[in-house]
């Protein structure tokens, strides 16, 4: 196990290294740019698709409505990223990492955008009528025979990655939470949630669109408010905070209580790294959620797509970080879920830590469905509908055994499949560029 251990800390050295934050960053970038800051620009129009693309009755092409699309983008992004993922930044890269989170963010819409556009535009119809859509069809479709290469491996680290991130990590922070506050057995937590996943994956995209166009609202809304209320509590120390922000973002911070100090670089690396594991953009997985949009708009879906990196990282991740630091507790020594927990507690005492516990699960829950979707329809494109049922029932007995394993040796796996799922994913989006740019000025045009 340690030689396995080992060589993934390797690879993983090297997929998160330098190049692959120039890439990621880049990327956005060369988007932004290229589509003149629309996603910016144009944020209120992206919320004024959202309110009309809750519509269920609209006669257009799609299995699910714009709005509930978004929803289940956002149940597979808003999870264990949102308040352990932030954590584990702060700790490992200071305050100023939170900076660089806001930054993937920034140019991470545009990713977003693009990549719903895409997928939608390139998308086809499966065996069972399904719209069925990604970056391994934008690629095959789009690119042309030449990348059916690029297709499929993105399509085999999507799989692979769902495992990680979007199940295991989940089931496992999940059961941490209960086993620490509660003191529930974690297989007890973990079959639990393996019989709800499964009750609700037997409906398909359509049942676990509804729930999470139910649960992620309620839930997210709540988790902010209570982070705005301690933030108002707090009030006179914002000021104090965004400075720490802001200076450690450029300058290495030295070790101060339970903080080991960390530089710049790992202000960056942290930064950056758990923000693309919290919002996903760049990674692929949103626009499969997104090509199943009832919509004949590639531009449309695409405002609404970008939204999610907006609410995901801009609005929720820094509810908790901005709490973390106001609270005071960034530099206790505690990492991950219990640093959150910890700055909700002390701020709320006698719910707080509550709060970030039952988020914790409603968030982690939805993400297991979101990403159930995605792992999904990477399967069926390797194999064809026939491996659905089986895929379905691996992802429900993977809750439970990952409830129950290293959470150390999953966050290294989720990382560097991370990466591995990115890179196809980002190599079709700049070759694909002038086709967004081309339909986004259009749209524009015309309307």
């Amino acid at each position: 196990m340690e030689l396995i251990t080992d060589l993934i800390k390797q690879l993983n050295g090297i997929v998160w290294g330098p190049v692959m934050l120039v890439l990621i960053l880049g990327t956005g970038l060369v988007l932004m740019i290229g589509l003149k800051g629309m996603p910016i620009a144009k944020l209120g129009y992206g919320f004024k698709m959202l309110w009309r693309g809750r519509d269920y009755k609209s006669k257009v092409e799609g299995d699910i409505s714009p709005f509930n699309a978004l929803m289940t983008s956002l149940a597979a992004t808003i999870g264990t990223g949102n308040i352990a993922g932030v954590a584990t930044a702060i700790f490992l890269g200071g305050p100023g990492a939170l900076f660089w989170m806001w930054m993937t963010a920034l140019v991470g819409m545009a990713t977003k955008y693009a990549e719903a556009v895409l997928a939608v535009h390139y998308r086809e119809t499966d065996e069972n009528g399904n719209k069925i859509g990604g970056p391994m069809y934008y690629i095959k479709n789009g690119l042309g025979q030449r990348f059916t290469w690029l297709a499929t491996s993105f399509a085999i680290f999507g799989a692979l990655a769902g495992f990680g991130i979007g199940n295991t990590i989940q089931a496992n922070s999940v059961a941490d939470v209960l086993s620490s506050n509660l003191g529930i057995n974690p297989w007890v937590t973990g079959i639990v949630m393996a019989v709800l996943v499964a009750l609700v994956l037997l409906g398909g995209i359509r049942r676990i669109a509804e729930v999470a166009g139910k649960l992620v609202p309620f839930m997210a809304i709540s988790y902010v408010l209570a982070g705005i209320v301690i933030l108002a509590m707090h009030a006179s120390q914002i000021p104090a905070a965004f400075d720490l922000i802001f200076t450690y973002a450029f300058t290495p911070i030295a070790a101060t209580g339970g903080f080991a100090g960390a530089a710049v670089w790992a202000a960056i690396r942290f930064g950056v790294a758990r923000g693309i594991f919290s919002n996903e953009a760049g990674l692929g997985s949103a626009p499969i959620a997104h090509a199943a949009a009832k919509t004949n708009s590639p531009v449309q879906q695409g405002t609404v797509a970008m939204l999610g990196t907006f609410i995901d990282t801009i609005i929720v991740c820094s509810i908790t970080g901005l709490v973390i630091i106001v609270s005071g507790v960034w530099a206790s020594g505690e990492t991950g879920a219990s640093l959150s927990s910890l700055a909700f507690e002390s701020a709320l005492p006698g719910f707080g830590g509550a709060i970030v516990a039952i988020g914790l699960c409603v968030f982690a829950f939805t993400t297991i469905l979101g990403w159930s979707i995605y792992g999904e329809k990477c399967v069926e494109y390797l194999f064809g509908v026939k491996s659905i049922i089986p895929f379905r029932v691996l992802w429900i007995i993977a809750v439970p055994l990952g409830a129950t394993a290293n959470l150390s040796f999953i966050w290294l796996v989720a990382d560097t499949l991370n990466a591995l799922m990115a890179l196809p994913n980002l190599v079709a989006l700049l070759l694909l560029s002038p086709v967004v740019f081309k339909l986004t000025k259009e749209y524009f045009k015309a309307s």
